[in-house]
C-alpha cells in the first residue's frame, strides 16, 4: 500500500511537470541556424557555434527542439523567470516574451523599456532604439549591460541538487537517530560519507578538528559530484562548467580556512620564524599572495577547466557525424562518432567523481593547513 501510494505521488508530480511544459519558439538566439536548413547544422562553424552556444547558460530551459511544417525552428521545455535590474528599477518577465524582430535578434518591451538578449547576455536598448546596432567587433553600440538576477538553467540545476542533498541527508541523518546501519538508498551514501570522512577530513585535517569541517566538505563533495553528473544527461546542465560557479565554490573554501586559521597558522605567515628578519616581510607577501590568490585560483581554474573540456570533446565527437560525412559516408560517420563519444562518456562518468574528490580533498588540505597547531621547542 505505501508503495502504491508513492508510486501515485510520483506520476502525479511528473503529469504536472509535463502539464506546465510550453512550447516556445524563442529558445534560441543562435539565429544562425535558428531557421535556415529547417534548424540543422550542416557545417564545422555551424558545430562549433552550437558547442559553445550549448556550454553557455540559458534563461529557458530546452528539453528538444524539431522543425514544423512551416520551416520553423520550435523548442519543447520552459521557460523561466527574468529578473533584471535596470535604469529604472526592478523588470520582471518570463522568457517566453522574447521574440525575434527583423534582425533575428531577440526583444521584449517592458515598463517603457526594450531589452534584447545576445549570445545569452541581456541588453537594455537606448531610449527610442528598437534595433540593435554593432561595431566591427561586434559590439552592441546602442544598448548596455543590466544586473541580471534571473533563474537561470544553472540556477535550477543548483536548486535542485541542492533539494537531493538536503533530502538525501535528512533522511539519512533520521535513520540514525534509530538504528546504527541505514538501509534503502543511504546504503549507498553511507560508504561516500565515510570515504569523505576516512580518507580525505582525516588525514588532512586532524582527528581533533575534522568534524568541525565535515559539514563543508560533504557538501561541497556531492554538489560538484552531482552536478557533474548532471551535465552528463541530456538535460544539458553545464553547472560546473560556469566560471561564476567555480568562482563562488572557491571563495567559500577561502573563507572557511581564513577564518578557521590558528594563531600560529597566522605567526608563520605574516613573521615567520626561523628566517632573517630582513626576508620575513617578503615572504610573508609570498603566503598571503598564495593562501589568497593562488590556491582559490587552482581550484577554480581546475575545475571549470575540465569539465568544459569534457563536455567540448564529448560533442565534439557526436559532431563527427556530420563533419566527417563526406569524407567516410553517413553509416561509417555516424558509426566511429558513436563509439567514440560512448568511450569518452564512460571515462566521464569517471572524472565527474574524480574532479569532486580532488576539490574536496584540496579544500581539506587548505584547511588543515590553517588550523594545524606547531609544536613549539
Amino acid at each position: 500500500m505505501k508503495i502504491a501510494k508513492k508510486t501515485i505521488h510520483f506520476l502525479t508530480i511528473v503529469v504536472l511537470c509535463l502539464a506546465t511544459t510550453s512550447i516556445f519558439a524563442s529558445g534560441s538566439d543562435n539565429k544562425q541556424h535558428n531557421q535556415k536548413d529547417g534548424g540543422q547544422v550542416n557545417t564545422q562553424e555551424e558545430v562549433k557555434a552550437y558547442i559553445e552556444h550549448h556550454l553557455k547558460d540559458s534563461h529557458d530551459f530546452s528539453l528538444f527542439s524539431y522543425t514544423n511544417d512551416e520551416g520553423e525552428r520550435k523548442h519543447v521545455g520552459f521557460p523561466l523567470p527574468v529578473i533584471l535590474w535596470t535604469s529604472e528599477g526592478l523588470v520582471t518577465f518570463m522568457s517566453s516574451e522574447f521574440h525575434h524582430n527583423d534582425d533575428g535578434h531577440l526583444l521584449v518591451e517592458k515598463k517603457g523599456l526594450k531589452f534584447a538578449k545576445i549570445h545569452s547576455k541581456i541588453f537594455e536598448l537606448d531610449k527610442g532604439q528598437s534595433t540593435v546596432a554593432f561595431d566591427e567587433s561586434h559590439h552592441a553600440t546602442n544598448a548596455h549591460k543590466v544586473l541580471d538576477f534571473s533563474i537561470t538553467k544553472s540556477v535550477v540545476g543548483i536548486l535542485f541538487t541542492g533539494l537531493l542533498i538536503f533530502l538525501w541527508f535528512s533522511k539519512l541523518a533520521r535513520q540514525y537517530k534509530t538504528r546504527s546501519i541505514p538501509k534503502g538508498f543511504g546504503r549507498a551514501l553511507e560508504p561516500l560519507v565515510i570515504y569523505v570522512r576516512d580518507e580525505i577530513a582525516r588525514p588532512n585535517i586532524g582527528d581533533k578538528k575534522y568534524r568541525k569541517f565535515m559539514p563543508f566538505l560533504l557538501t561541497v563533495f556531492f554538489f560538484i559530484w552531482i552536478l557533474n553528473l548532471l551535465g552528463l544527461t541530456p538535460l544539458g546542465f553545464n553547472v560546473t562548467g560556469q566560471i561564476a560557479v567555480t568562482v563562488c565554490l572557491a571563495l567559500l573554501t577561502l573563507i572557511v580556512y581564513i577564518t578557521n586559521g590558528s594563531k600560529d597558522f597566522w605567526a608563520h605567515t605574516l613573521w615567520m620564524p626561523g628566517v632573517p628578519v630582513v626576508l620575513r616581510p617578503i615572504l610573508a607577501v609570498i603566503e598571503l599572495v598564495g593562501f589568497i590568490l593562488i590556491k582559490p585560483f587552482s581550484l577554480l581554474v581546475r575545475l571549470f577547466a575540465n569539465i568544459t573540456a569534457g563536455h567540448f570533446v564529448v560533442m565534439s565527437l557526436i559532431a563527427l557525424m556530420v563533419t566527417m560525412k563526406e569524407a567516410f559516408g553517413p553509416v561509417a560517420s555516424t558509426g566511429m562518432s558513436l563509439v567514440l563519444s560512448l568511450f569518452i562518456s564512460v571515462i566521464e562518468i569517471l572524472v565527474a567523481f574524480l574532479q569532486a574528490f580532488i576539490f574536496t580533498m584540496l579544500s581539506s588540505l587548505f584547511i588543515g593547513m590553517a588550523v594545524e597547531e606547531h609544536e613549539h621547542h
